[in-house]
């Protein structure tokens, strides 16, 4: 591996950082640029933490037998404690305690360092041993992604070449910059996503990020809150508190997800979402799927808690559908990307009368209008009501308690 392939790869790597792509491809790239140009990579694995939900960090793999392994490896943040020991005993963790660094184990010649990782290297044939570990400086840390660690091996006889190695020290934090350009993006979209919602994440990523840019549109409302959850709440030891709205939030939130909706807000126990960007029939039919799937998971968790000896909740939900102003509201410095209008405090307080009248789900006279008719057959009246702070009294429906027993 000549100097002329070495730059050749350094110019590649720089444009394919700056044209952005997803992290295995860019690395099963980069090897197959590496063996091409007479470097014998065996084996490489690259891992970059990250700043996710779910995800504490990432790895991206190559083999050059392209075994029938996964190329991509997600470390959830609650995953097995038994796997820790693993870690705690790895190269990486090694080098990360030093602050960084690299190791290179010649595995021909039985060079493990101790390590029963580059051990099962050895074993499986791979005669050298090329680690490093990347830390990025305080002020470009984010989150938990302070560091890039790679390893590479060969399973050529008598292992790297001197100059090979000299390589990849050069083009390794090349590479690095690349995925960590990528995987920022993702982070990016994983938070914005996560703190404003799928479609508004979206919208903000795209560059609507202007104050007092919105949109006016017609969705289907949801908002829904616990039942009685202030009493639960005074009952509750204070560290039960918490894991009580995030089990009973995730029913919610995954059951409005799974259906295509969009939640907005999380307001204590309460959550509002919206189904748009389709035909209103479509949408109401969704947000009605949506409720029917939300009772499914309410019931698994109900019974999962309840065997567990702690609290359960049930859920008030309130459907509509109206107008509204969707997009970015606030001050110069501190916007909000939401829905305002009418039909927003409409849903909510349609939500609030589900205790009033003893129903679980309560339906607005729109909300019943916009759906098909065989939704419609569905749904009953409980009367006309007066809502608090809204100007009209409407007729409000829920769903046939005879189809519900059934």
């Amino acid at each position: 591996m000549d100097k002329r392939d070495v730059d050749e790869i350094a110019a590649w790597l720089a444009a394919r950082g700056l044209e952005g792509g997803e992290e295995v491809s860019l690395l099963h790239d980069f090897c197959r640029r590496c063996q091409a140009a007479g470097l014998a990579l065996g084996r490489a694995i690259v891992i970059i933490d990250t700043l996710h939900p779910i995800y504490e960090g990432r790895g991206f793999r190559w083999r050059e037998d392209d075994p029938d392994e996964p190329p991509l490896l997600e470390f959830r943040r609650n995953d097995d404690t038994s796997r820790l020991g693993d870690w705690y005993t790895s190269p990486f963790y090694h080098l990360l305690q030093k602050g960084g660094g690299e190791l290179r184990c010649r595995l021909h010649a039985g060079d493990t360092a101790g390590f029963s990782a580059v051990e099962e290297l050895r074993v499986a044939g791979q005669t050298d041993y090329f680690a490093t570990v990347h830390m990025f400086a305080p002020d470009a840390v984010l989150g938990e992604m302070d560091n890039l660690g790679s390893r590479w091996t060969t399973a050529r006889p008598g292992g790297f070449t001197d100059s090979e190695i000299e390589a990849l020290r050069y083009l390794t934090p090349l590479l690095g910059l690349a995925i960590k350009a990528s995987s920022l993006v993702r982070v990016s979209q994983a938070l914005v996503e996560a703190y404003l919602g799928r479609d508004p994440g979206q919208r903000v990523l795209k560059g609507r990020i202007s104050r007092g840019q919105v949109d006016k549109i017609n969705a289907v409302l949801w908002f829904s809150d616990l039942k009685s959850f202030t009493t639960h709440s005074e009952a509750m030891e204070s560290g039960q508190i918490i894991p009580f709205l995030n089990d009973h939030a995730d029913v919610v939130i995954s059951a409005i997800h799974a259906a295509g909706g969009d939640v907005l807000k999380l307001i204590g126990d309460g959550i509002l979402a919206i189904f748009g960007g389709r035909e209103p029939a479509d949408a109401a039919t969704a947000a009605l799927r949506a409720e029917a799937d939300m009772r499914l998971r309410l019931t698994e968790l109900h019974e999962r808690r309840m065997a567990e000896g702690v609290p359960v909740a049930d859920v008030y939900l309130g459907l509509h559908i109206g107008d509204v102003f969707y997009g970015n509201i606030g001050s110069a410095e501190r916007l909000d990307f939401t829905v305002v209008g009418r039909a927003v405090n409409e849903v909510s307080r349609i939500a609030s009368m589900c205790g009033s009248v003893d129903r679980r789900v309560l339906f607005s006279t729109d909300f019943h209008a916009t759906l098909p008719e065989q939704e419609r057959a569905k749904l009953v009246s409980v009367g006309r009501y007066a809502l608090r702070g809204v100007g009209r009294a409407q007729e409000l429906f829920t769903l046939d308690p005879e189809l519900v027993a059934g």
